[in-house]
């Protein structure tokens, strides 16, 4: 079985988003189905990945240390489940930084398909945000939007040409099943 790569947003689509930011381990809690989402991924033949705007870093909200120990907390739990994510590639800089890692620039998913050595082309990037969604056209990859965290609120948002090719899902465990299935809507 080849493997594909399959790229996620993590706050909103892994875990509980926070308009005040995820600043502590403790305040890292994960959607329900998420965790086993990304585990039925990786038995699936899956790579995952993790592609996530960090900008309380720069902010001064918390530090590397804080944000280190959330990624291994995530990264625990999935492996709890038999998962595995292989990278997480975060943008620590704010929106005023003009960085090109911070989505919507498609800076970490191309960061991404270098390390893995793919073509983004049909590469899922699953998000819940407009800049998720823009991040990936620019990247090249396919953008599918879940409804969790600020979903739902992105897609009424949308224009009819935002739309066009979006492949969209009520969640991350029913984004999973359906690539698993090898279906997009």
């Amino acid at each position: 079985m080849t493997s594909r790569l399959v790229i996620l947003d993590r706050d909103g689509v892994i875990n509980q988003d926070a308009d005040d930011y995820i600043k502590s381990p403790e305040e890292w809690v994960p959607i329900p189905g998420s965790i086993e989402a990304i585990a039925r991924l990786t038995h699936a033949g899956f790579r995952v990945a993790v592609a996530t705007n960090q900008s309380g870093l720069a902010r001064g909200l918390f530090g590397i240390e804080a944000l280190n120990t959330i990624h291994q907390r995530l990264r625990d739990q999935v492996e709890l489940h038999g998962g595995r994510i292989e990278m997480i590639a975060f943008c620590p800089h704010g929106p005023e930084d003009d960085c090109p890692c911070r989505k919507p620039r498609p800076g970490l998913l191309l960061a991404i398909a270098k390390r893995f050595g793919v073509d983004l082309a049909g590469i899922p990037y699953i998000g819940d945000s407009l800049s998720d969604l823009q991040a990936a056209r620019a990247a090249g990859a396919q953008p599918w939007l879940v409804r969790s965290g600020k979903g739902e609120r992105t897609l009424k948002a949308l224009s009819p040409d935002e739309r066009e090719g979006l492949v969209i899902h009520p969640d991350l465990a029913l984004a999973a099943q359906a690539l698993i299935a090898g279906i997009s809507p």
